[in-house]
């Protein structure tokens, strides 16, 4: 007679905010599999939602109060768990039906709470979990993160607060994980922290052995032992210390993508000392330059905040000239926001919200002509791409350029027989002003 296992209760999960918020989504996925649990893809099948919530930004928190309103509604069950966990009072007053309210990167609270919600019943057999974990990213791309928390204390920002002082993971743990993403399919490691050049300054004294010899805890030995591993490493949250230039010949000589997402938020020097950020622009631009010389094609993606407090058309002005010298080739922006607890909501001289508007526009028509004109110059040259998707005759990629989501793509032509996660060259044709269009070379 067949033995008739148990049904497993089934978790779905709603995960919003920034890549660091979907490693944690996966960590506890990966753990709640672990345990035998199930997964669900929609309300209607999960026992138990986890929403794991984002409470960077004011309109963050919001968006997070909706996605939690939404799942009560959908399914009456839910677990709420991420940054907005410190808010838990706020929460259960406008959701009193919650059943449980843990905080950033509390995995075995989240756990826990799943556990007391919707016990697993007893069985004697086991589900077991890939080793690499469970994934909420296509096979071949992994987000790889190395440390919690930030040492920083930037006048707009209340990460500290909410995910601490940075906490950096042992070199061989982060290496090993890497190997089993590898191992599991993983073609692209998108490294992501708070701050990835601050890796390491906590256990900066404590080597460990990986393959036989000592890796020390520091961004440039650990982004050299990554690109043994897998074939793209990418580094993301990068802060402009001194020691980044370190990294750039590892890029020249093929270990790691040359590309760089490194946070500037501003260029005046006025505004930045406010913000309480680095104030040596003219040292970035530089380092720039010297950069370009090492590794020709290094893509620089930054973000910047316009309308910060005290910010004055001249202000704005010398971003507008800065950004016109520094060339970058991928540049998102912001309006400033109040956020609950930042200092930055009580300087002087708030800008008004239509000259934030004006600016934010002036800002974005300024890098989208300087991102189509790096685009076009492209046209003609043969780029490496990574597939994405797949239709019946195109595909969709990207190049070494741009990271999933947040850059570009490559659309090609006469690639049906390509599959999702190849490597390939191509030929590229034609581009718009975030996009390159091509053909696969045989």
């Amino acid at each position: 007679m067949a033995t008739k296992l148990p049904e497993s209760p089934r978790i779905g999960m709603v995960s919003l905010g920034c890549p660091k918020n979907l490693v944690d989504s996966e960590r506890i996925l990966t753990k709640l599999r672990s345990d035998g649990y199930a997964m669900s893809p929609d309300y209607q099948g999960a026992d138990i939602v986890l929403v794991n919530t984002c409470g960077f930004l004011d309109s963050a928190k919001e968006e997070s109060l909706e996605a939690i309103g939404e799942a009560i509604a959908e399914n009456g069950r839910v677990i709420v768990t991420g940054c907005m966990g410190k808010e838990a009072e706020l929460i259960r007053a406008r959701f009193p039906k919650v059943l449980a309210v843990t905080g950033a990167h509390q995995y075995e609270e989240v756990v826990g709470a799943v556990h007391d919600a919707a016990p697993m019943p007893p069985s004697p057999f086991v589900n077991l979990v890939p080793d690499a974990g469970l994934k909420l990213t296509p096979r071949h791309y992994s987000y790889l993160k190395i440390s919690e928390g930030c040492n920083h204390r930037c006048a707009f920002c209340i990460i500290p607060s909410l995910r601490g002082d940075l906490v950096s993971r042992r070199p061989d743990a982060i290496l090993r994980e890497a190997e089993k993403l590898v191992e599991a399919g993983t073609k692209e490691l998108l490294v992501i922290s708070q701050d990835t050049s601050a890796y390491g300054v906590d256990i900066r004294k404590e080597p460990r052995m990986w393959k036989g010899q000592e890796v020390i805890p520091h961004m440039t030995d650990l982004a050299r032992e990554l690109g043994k591993i897998a074939p793209w490493v990418r580094l993301h949250y990068v802060y402009p210390y001194p020691h980044v230039d370190q990294v750039i010949p590892l890029m020249a000589e093929g270990l790691i993508l040359p590309y760089l997402d490194i946070p500037f938020q501003h260029a005046s020097p006025s505004v930045l000392r406010r913000m309480r950020r680095p104030a040596n622009e003219a040292k970035v631009l530089e380092r720039l330059r010297g950069w370009r010389a090492i590794a020709p094609d290094i893509t620089i993606r930054s973000t910047f905040v316009v309308g910060f407090p005290g910010e004055t058309e001249a202000d704005f002005q010398y971003l507008l000239d800065w950004l016109e010298e520094a060339q970058l080739d991928r540049v998102g922006a912001f309006r400033f926001e109040p956020v609950e607890g930042a200092s930055a909501n009580f300087l002087p001289d708030q800008v008004p919200e239509e000259v934030k508007e004006e600016r934010y526009a002036r800002v974005m028509e300024k890098t989208a002509a300087i991102s189509a004109a790096k685009l076009q110059a492209k046209i003609g040259r043969t780029l490496e791409v990574i597939i994405d998707d797949v239709g019946d005759d195109g595909a969709t990629g990207r190049s070494q350029a741009d990271a999933p989501e947040i850059d570009g793509e490559v659309f090609l032509r006469d690639a049906g027989h390509l599959k999702q996660g190849d490597i390939v060259r191509v030929a590229i044709e034609d581009a718009d002003e975030h996009d390159l269009y091509g053909v696969p070379l045989a």
